[in-house]
C-alpha cells in the first residue's frame, strides 16, 4: 500500500532528512546574512551622505567632498544630485590631473545614466585628457558612442582601451560585436 502524498518524512532515512534540515538551514542563514550585509552597506551609505551634504550646505567641503557625496548618489542612482555635486567637485578642484579624471568620468557616467549622451562623451573625453590610459573611460565612451549608434567611433574607443588593457574582456566583447555590426553595415 502506498503511503499518503502529504506525508514526506516517511520512507526518507533520518541522515536524508538530517541532510535536507541542515541544507534549508544553510540557506537560511546565508539569506540572512545577504539582507544585513545589505542594510549596513545602506545604512552607511546614509550616513556618509548626510554627513557630507551638510558639509556641502556649510560651505565646509573640500572638493574631494563633493566627489564622494556624487559617487555616493551614482550609487543610489539620484543622478541629478549627482551631477550638481561632480560639477561643484570638478569646478573647485585643486588636486592631481589624474584624480580629476575620475571626476569626470562618473559625471559623464551620470549623463549617461540620464541620456544626455552629447555631454556625457564630452565628461570622458576629459577623463581621457587628464588621463589617456584611463581604460574605465575609453569604455564608458565607447558605450555612449554605442547608444548613438556611432558604430565606428565606438570600436575606435574600445580599441583603446585594448591598447592599454589587451585582456580586458569588456572591450574584448564589444570590438568583435561591433565588427559584426560595422561589417553588415557596409
Amino acid at each position: 500500500m502506498a503511503a499518503p502524498v502529504g506525508d514526506l518524512s516517511e520512507g526518507l532515512e533520518t541522515p536524508v532528512q538530517l541532510l535536507y534540515l541542515v541544507t534549508l538551514l544553510g540557506f537560511l542563514v546565508v539569506g540572512a546574512y545577504l539582507v544585513v550585509r545589505q542594510v549596513l552597506v545602506r545604512r552607511e551609505l546614509e550616513e556618509a551622505a548626510k554627513v557630507l551634504g551638510e558639509r556641502i550646505r556649510t560651505n565646509d567641503a573640500s572638493p574631494e567632498d563633493c566627489f564622494e557625496l556624487g559617487v555616493i548618489l551614482l550609487r543610489k542612482k539620484l543622478y541629478t544630485q549627482a551631477t550638481k555635486n561632480l560639477e561643484k567637485a570638478s569646478r573647485m578642484w585643486d588636486g592631481e590631473p589624474e584624480e580629476l579624471a575620475q571626476v569626470h568620468n562618473a559625471l559623464g557616467f551620470a549623463y549617461f545614466n540620464m541620456d544626455r549622451t552629447e555631454l556625457a562623451t564630452k565628461n570622458y573625453r576629459r577623463a581621457i585628457e587628464l588621463q589617456p590610459g584611463y581604460t574605465t573611460a575609453w569604455n564608458n565612451l565607447g558605450d555612449a558612442y554605442e547608444k548613438i549608434k556611432d558604430w565606428d567611433q565606438a570600436m575606435k574607443a574600445y580599441e583603446e582601451t585594448l591598447a592599454y588593457s589587451p585582456d580586458n574582456k569588456v572591450a574584448r566583447n564589444r570590438v568583435d560585436s561591433l565588427r559584426s555590426k560595422v561589417s553588415m553595415a557596409r
